[in-house]
């Protein structure tokens, strides 16, 4: 016999009625409300540490102040774009740290060719 058809809203307030669900929920989304926070405050960190406004940096990068607002403020970026940001900030030498189990990795963010201070 085939399911009876359920919109999309319709389920997901069905699941949300359940407390255990809806309090699952909640906490998901203020850990990732805190991962978007913490994220956007590193990166407009580095750029308060080089003393530098988002216009400044943007001057740097080649990019309007407008995609460096939206570069500190996303949950994800790509590693070559992180490397101009901080390029752009004065960052030399970057290195990732990753650690698994007990060993540590570290792997060199590639030189950039943008504006350096």
């Amino acid at each position: 016999m085939a399911e009876r058809f359920v919109r999309g809203n319709d389920r997901l307030a069905g699941l949300l009625s359940d407390p255990d669900t809806n309090e699952r929920v909640k906490t998901i989304r203020v850990e990732m409300d805190q991962a978007d926070r913490v994220h956007a405050m590193g990166l407009a960190a580095v750029r308060q540490a080089a003393h530098l406004t988002q216009t400044e940096l943007a001057q740097r990068m080649g990019i309007k102040q407008a995609a460096v607002s939206g570069l500190e403020s996303r949950g994800d970026v790509l590693l070559s774009t992180l490397a101009s940001y901080l390029a752009a900030a004065g960052a030399k030498d970057v290195v990732l740290t990753a650690r698994l189990g007990e060993q540590t990795i570290e792997v060199a963010l590639p030189a950039t060719g943008g504006e350096q201070p």
